[in-house]
């Protein structure tokens, strides 16, 4: 049971690492923000914030799921090569398609809201 509760400390670790060393995380935490503020303000249904929060999830858990590959291909191909570089490339592009498909989600929520 000690070994479960150490898990979350463990994970609380990464996340406050994440939030020190990755502006792209605080540019989310930011959106996130903004979006429970707007979704508040713009009262969504029950339907609408469920879709919000598995979207605020999924770009939250890309970020860390790219950050922990970078800090991975940095440990093991400390100089430049490119199939490091690829493949930073392709974890980044996973966040990229994450969050722009969020961003319709959002678009959708709270452009008929807004007009």
């Amino acid at each position: 049971m000690l070994r479960f509760f150490k898990s979350f400390r463990f994970a609380s670790n990464g996340l406050k690492e994440a939030f020190k060393s990755e502006l792209n995380f605080k540019v989310h935490l930011f959106s996130v923000v903004v979006v429970v503020l707007a979704g508040w303000c713009f009262e969504v249904s029950f339907l609408e914030w469920i879709a919000l929060i598995v979207c605020i999830s999924a770009v939250l858990a890309t970020e860390l799921f790219n950050t922990a590959i970078e800090v991975l291909v940095n440990l093991v191909s400390p100089e430049f090569n490119p199939k490091a570089g690829l493949v930073k490339d392709i974890a980044a592009a996973a966040v990229l398609i994450v969050a722009l498909m969020s961003l319709v989600v959002g678009l959708i929520i709270f452009v008929p809201k807004i007009f």
